[in-house]
């Protein structure tokens, strides 16, 4: 599969979740929430990808005196609009079988790649075996109770700040209710009389005691606010981890030991007329183990936050909750980095024995950028063989990055026989991105200490190192859930992740020298 036909895959599974989810009238879940934003991420790299490809390409047409390519632009128009093509066709699909109620049948005309005329054919047989007339159809309309439910959840988070682009319906007058007014309208509506002239303390305690009742409103609107609170706050969390890391999945908590791989594959060879392929035979290598943990926290409404319509635990704390479940992995990750672990091979990721540890650290000049490329791709794998591993990206504390700028984005630099002597980096601009990140420097001791910085190849050249998620979910799970002793409603954060160094080749570290802050503070 080409990367084009899988940029339109991914697309045709994103709208299949969004179609899913309008079909049963409801919003993404959170597990397919995680999976649409993991979607969105491949979406992103293989268009940067693609076009990259195509740019080479035109470039190399041109300086080979060919022909002149198609421009990007018009081939990426042309991918847009197949794309389109395949979400009218889905829309039209989901449609029918809503309808129709054969949603059970759905998934797997999307991925067949049913026409819409092969989709009705199949309606029509499916009536006939049920002996229903076949112009029955079947619809399914939100009650006023859901809609008011969704309205309010919206209405909670534009209160607490949060920008949404497309509020439910009504939630734009509701916004203005107070977490007291918001529970006297849910009782009222559940046949509770009297709510209004109820102290706030007492209607907590009316509140407390539908916890576990699935009709009650006040709960469900609270989870499904914070739901969406927590969920923006994933999104947005100020990381950078998962750019130079690679995503794995396991499906279990047990010690998975990848003591071995086979390899290598041998390089082919020429076959003689009449003659016999010959056999290749499999070696093993030492590799990681790999283990998942869970990793979590508990917040609480509480009774004193409600009688003080304290809206921020709603809406505030949900999104710091989720960042920092995304903040501690990019720590748990940068300590790899920093604090030079011992790996699977007893010996440390960054050693003169991995070739990946520069014997003297450097501040950001030509010269070490040009070094830890090459060094980068002098590597041979456990067999022997040579790595091919390009270079994609420069990690460095928050303080490099501005000599990393002028280093890759200036087509000339001045050297003391030239002024305007070529930029040899200045190749290297749209392939090597440069990454900031200042928890490198927290770890580090912060300004006036020695920081070091890293250079990553490729994750498509190399495994490095990864970040395992129990399923492959990578959006923490977030519950309400019932603690004796507790005057408040509780809900659990917990996500399941572990982190492997897999391959030490592809990084290469340079220690670095000391930081320090140009401007001197107060």
């Amino acid at each position: 599969m080409n990367k084009k036909e899988k940029l339109r895959q991914l697309a045709l599974r994103q709208q299949g979740l969004l179609d899913a989810a309008k079909t049963a009238h409801r919003e993404l879940t959170t597990e397919e929430q995680t999976e649409f934003d993991s979607l969105q991420r491949e979406i992103e790299q293989l268009k940067s990808e693609i076009q990259e490809e195509e740019r080479q390409e035109s470039q190399n047409g041109t300086n080979n005196g060919n022909a002149t390519m198609p421009a990007t632009g018009s081939r990426a128009e042309n991918s847009e609009q197949v794309i389109q093509q395949e979400r009218t066709r889905i829309s039209e699909i989901t449609a029918i079988c809503r309808d129709f109620d054969m949603n059970e049948q759905l998934t797997d005309f999307i991925q067949n790649g049913t026409s819409i005329d092969g989709v009705r054919e199949a309606v029509l047989e499916h009536m006939r075996q049920q002996g229903a007339p076949l112009n029955g159809r079947l619809t399914v309309e939100r009650d006023a109770q859901d809609k008011f439910r969704s309205a309010a959840a919206d209405a909670l988070l534009m209160r607490g700040g949060i920008q949404l682009d497309n509020p439910e319906p009504g939630a734009t007058e509701l916004r203005g209710l107070s977490l007291r007014d918001l529970a006297v309208e849910c009782l009222t509506a559940e046949g509770i009389t009297g709510a209004s002239r109820r102290s706030s303390d007492e209607l907590y305690d009316m509140l407390r005691r539908q916890f576990f009742t699935p009709t009650a409103a006040f709960p469900v609107i609270m989870d499904n606010a914070i739901n969406k609170a927590f969920v923006e706050g994933h999104r947005t969390a100020p990381v950078t981890f998962d750019k130079w890391t690679k995503r794995g999945s396991l499906s279990d908590f047990k010690i998975h030991d990848n003591k071995y791989i086979a390899g290598p594959a041998g390089e082919f060879l020429e076959v003689p007329e009449n003659g016999e392929l010959k056999h290749d035979v499999w070696k093993d290598a030492k590799k990681p183990t790999r283990q998942l943990k869970t990793w979590g926290r508990q917040f609480t409404l509480s009774r004193q936050a409600f009688i003080n319509d304290d809206i921020g635990v709603v809406t505030t704390m949900p999104r710091r909750y989720a960042a920092s479940a995304r903040k501690t992995q990019n720590k748990q990750c940068c300590e790899i980095l920093v604090n030079n672990p011992a790996i699977y091979d007893g010996v440390k990721l960054f050693d003169k024995n991995h070739n990946n540890l520069l014997a003297k650290g450097t501040g950001i000049t030509q010269e070490a950028v040009q070094g830890m490329i090459l060094a980068l791709g002098n590597h041979k794998d456990e067999f022997g063989e040579v790595c091919i591993i390009r270079p994609s990206i420069i990690l460095v504390p928050s303080g490099y990055q501005f000599e990393m700028y002028s280093l890759f984005y200036s087509p000339t630099i001045h050297t003391s026989e030239n002024t305007q002597a070529v930029n040899p980096l200045y190749q290297y601009r749209e392939s090597i991105s440069v990454i900031e990140d200042p928890t490198i420097n927290a770890l580090c001791g912060g300004f006036g200490k020695q920081m070091p910085w890293w250079m990553f190849g490729s994750t498509e050249d190399t495994e490095g190192i990864e970040v395992d998620y129990l399923n492959g979910r990578d959006t923490p799970f977030i519950r309400r859930a019932e603690v004796p002793g507790t005057l408040g409603y509780v809900w659990d954060i917990f996500l399941d992740w572990g982190i492997s160094v897999m391959d030490y080749r592809g990084i290469i570290m340079n220690p670095g020298i000391a930081v320090k802050n140009p401007i001197e503070l107060a």
